[in-house]
């Protein structure tokens, strides 16, 4: 197999390089250009108001990031512009955000941004204005296989591995996506010394964390100002009131911290959020054990290159940060993935991604819909 397309072009491409304004961006942008590509920088004014974003260097929404991001493309030496899609991000990524925890789910941003902005409203922009491939600085790979098929693997360092959040990506997009940073076995520590080495102002600049469209990092209270306050009650299993809440959006399955129940649980252990119902705002909470997720079903798969057909068995990836768990998967003639687990696992809700790997190789994602406990008849 061979890693394309930065390394195997056939001739120079026009390359769009998004730039966040963090040091991974301007690094990936840099090395395309040192691979010969016709690079032009652009970064992504995502909020009509940018001061309502995070400020400072922890997120990548700011005028603060678009300046960075411009002395950047300077010092690289190419052209840069700033594009503004900020009513698309408010769609399909804020918007989405606040639905689906107005529905009891728990949705992951990241993914809805690569999804619909970075390779989607960004990607088809740019193949108008005649750019051959889009470059982020994204930890992972990109493979040509024997038949020419494009795949996407996880990056050589696993530690630094962002395939998860790219499980979204079709095999149309993965044809013309460029990550110049996930085939190196190089440390966050090596790529900041390499920009200093190139004089990129970026080179110390903390890594972005948490929400970018969420200022302060208070996801309750982001939530809170746009759903309101609705007060509802904690129950445990038997249905017993434990507690009460100003809205079930601010829980989310597995948690166990700021439950603010009055009453120990009768065996003195600590208890879990199992369930959340947007339909009598109640949330549901017990012990750790009824955490146990034996299968789930998914919804909405995409699927990095063909479809899989017949059950078949794979690792998959539940959160952004997490390891890799065996299971069995199948997609059945309504389009749903059914998927076991060979051991039970915890903190699974639904509305998250699903990431299923063959080896390194991304097989494809989908937004878990329910869950099924190995106690309880609880499903998400």
């Amino acid at each position: 197999m061979t890693h394309n397309p930065e390394r195997n072009a056939q001739r120079p491409l026009r390359v769009l390089a998004a730039m966040s304004g963090g040091v991974d961006s301007a690094v990936a942008a840099a090395r395309a250009a040192d691979a010969g590509h016709d690079v032009t920088g652009v970064h992504l004014a995502l909020s009509a108001n940018p001061q309502s974003f995070r400020t400072g260097a922890r997120g990548c929404c700011t005028i603060e990031d678009s300046r960075d991001a411009r002395r950047a493309a300077d010092v690289i030496g190419i052209p840069f512009y700033v594009w503004d899609l900020a009513e698309r991000f408010r769609e399909d990524v804020v918007e989405d955000f606040v639905a689906e925890y107005e529905a009891g789910r728990t949705p992951n941003p990241c993914l809805r941004c690569n999804e619909k902005i970075k390779f989607a409203a960004l990607l088809d922009k740019a193949l108008a204005l005649g750019f051959d491939a889009v470059c982020t600085g994204h930890y992972a790979t990109v493979v040509t296989g024997p038949g020419g098929a494009r795949e996407l693997h996880r990056a050589s360092d696993m530690a630094k591995d962002q395939s998860y959040v790219l499980g979204v990506l079709d095999e149309r997009q993965l044809a013309h996506a460029m990550f110049p940073l996930g085939d190196t076995l190089t440390t966050k520590d090596e790529i900041r010394a390499e920009a200093e080495r190139r004089g990129l102002a970026v080179a110390k600049k903390p890594d972005s964390h948490d929400i970018c469209f969420i200022a302060d990092g208070d996801t309750q209270g982001f939530l809170a100002k746009r759903l309101g306050r609705a007060e509802g009650d904690i129950v445990d299993e038997s249905g017993t009131k434990v507690g009460s809440h100003d809205g079930a959006y601010g829980f989310t399955i597995g948690q166990r911290k700021g439950l603010r129940i009055g009453r120990p649980a009768a065996d003195g252990k600590p208890r879990y959020v199992l369930d959340i119902s947007p339909v009598d705002n109640t949330v549901t909470v017990g012990p750790a054990a009824a955490l146990d997720v034996v299968a789930l079903t998914a919804v909405k798969p995409r699927w990095c290159g063909t479809a899989p057909t017949g059950p078949a068995g794979y690792t998959a990836q539940l959160r952004a940060h997490g390891g890799e768990t065996p299971v069995t998967a199948e997609l059945t003639t309504d389009g749903t993935l059914t998927v076991s687990f060979e051991e039970p696992v915890r903190g699974v809700a639904p509305g998250q991604a699903i990431v299923l790997y063959d080896g390194t190789r991304v097989v494809g994602s989908a937004t878990i819909a329910t869950t099924q406990r190995r106690k309880a008849a609880l499903a998400g």
